[in-house]
């Protein structure tokens, strides 16, 4: 059983943040059909490495999606562009504000077709405010909203983060949540309806626990000044081979644990004390202790200590670590014409529904034969 069977999805977004969240919308059994440009491809559909015409990452993020290619700028285009909406449940876009009404196929045109149409934006700033029209990426988002603004290190400043925490924390989830909202109240009430997700909205409210220290106790975070930013010991240590590990032990019992398993139980007193200069001298001692052993040693050692230490592992090591392969967060996507891709599997689990993967990212306007086609000679 898929949770989302029948569910109907016309996707016009590119790159990572609509595509992730229509990605994840598939995994759970949505149909989706991509809507792309046959002069001007989706930028995803470049890079590498190559997997056929196309790089891996569109193979992945696009999976078991359908796709047409259209001229949007084409008056018959906006007309089987119509045609389709009167069957979908979901039109998701990622244009700047004011692109798809320009089209003709904005929020208010489309409703007309389908009353119970739901109409998902995802832009950098929203569909209203000053910055609207205004250009962005995913660090421009981090740092409008606030969060590279405490995340890094006083002398490096902010830190690039590994994975684009604006596009899927802030666009793509936010979107998802978004949507099955709607499809919820569509259900209750019959009604459609417009989601406007801003990322950098979405980034702002990211920043859960320091808001509310600045709105109500006026404590602006800085770098390495929080709990969690590395202003106490909960941070990333280095070892004597120049690895890394990751201490988080902020309850009570995971305190005592990491100081008997750095060999340093002198200093479990300390590392309760909340004076500032014994929080730096408490970190300082825990640094020079992990300094002492290599990556491999203190593997072995917290292996067998609950004290929330692990390794900070690259993302090939991750692939086999034995928590991820338990968990069969590593499948093989069939490819429409033969063969298999590896990806990351979906990471919701329920007690009824399995993903099934249908096929990995297809060719640019691999279905209009079987979709455009026939609306053309309806048309006609």
């Amino acid at each position: 059983m898929t949770l989302l069977k029948g569910l109907k999805i016309l996707d016009f977004s590119t790159l990572l943040p609509g595509p992730y969240a229509t990605m994840l919308l598939a995994d759970l059994g949505a149909e989706v059909l991509r809507v792309e440009s046959a002069t001007r491809p989706d930028l995803l559909r470049d890079g590498y490495p190559r997997d056929g015409k196309d790089s891996v990452h569109h193979g992945y993020i696009n999976r078991s999606k359908k796709a047409i290619t259209l001229d949007l700028k084409n008056a018959d285009s906006i007309d089987i562009v119509k045609k389709l909406v009167a069957e979908y449940d979901i039109v998701l876009e990622q244009f700047r504000p004011g692109v798809m009404e320009r089209l003709g196929l904005g929020y208010d045109a489309l409703k007309e077709v389908n009353p119970k149409l739901i109409y998902c934006s995802i832009t950098g700033f929203g569909q209203t405010g000053p910055y609207r029209h205004r250009p962005g990426h995913d660090n421009n988002y981090l740092s409008i909203s606030g969060v590279a603004g405490y995340s890094g290190r006083r002398k490096g400043g902010p830190a690039p983060a590994g994975i684009q925490i604006a596009d899927v924390a802030g666009g793509s989830l936010h979107a998802v949540i978004g949507i099955l909202s709607a499809v919820f109240y569509r259900e209750r009430t019959g009604e459609g309806q417009w989601i406007d997700i801003s990322m950098t909205d979405c980034s702002f409210a990211l920043n859960a626990t320091v808001a509310a220290s600045y709105l109500m106790g006026g404590i602006n975070p800085e770098l390495e000044g929080t709990m969690l930013n590395g202003g106490t010991f909960y941070d990333y240590y280095e070892t004597k081979d120049g690895r890394y590990f990751s201490v988080g032990s902020l309850e009570p019992k995971f305190r005592k644990l990491l100081c008997e398993g750095i060999e340093r139980p002198d200093l479990i007193e300390l590392s309760f004390s909340e004076k500032m200069e014994d929080i730096v001298e408490f970190k300082k001692e825990v640094q020079l202790a992990f300094l002492k052993r290599a990556f491999t040693e203190w593997r072995t050692i917290f292996a067998e200590i609950e004290a929330c230490v692990e390794p900070v592992l690259s993302f090939a090591e991750a692939c086999g670590h034995p928590q991820i392969v338990n968990r069969g967060m590593i499948v093989e996507v069939q490819r429409p014409k033969g063969g298999y891709q590896k990806q990351v599997a979906c990471p919701i689990k329920t007690t009824v529904f399995k993903p099934e993967y249908k096929h990995t990212g297809v060719e640019l306007g691999e279905h209009n034969k079987e979709i455009v086609k026939p609306l053309e000679q309806l048309h006609k």
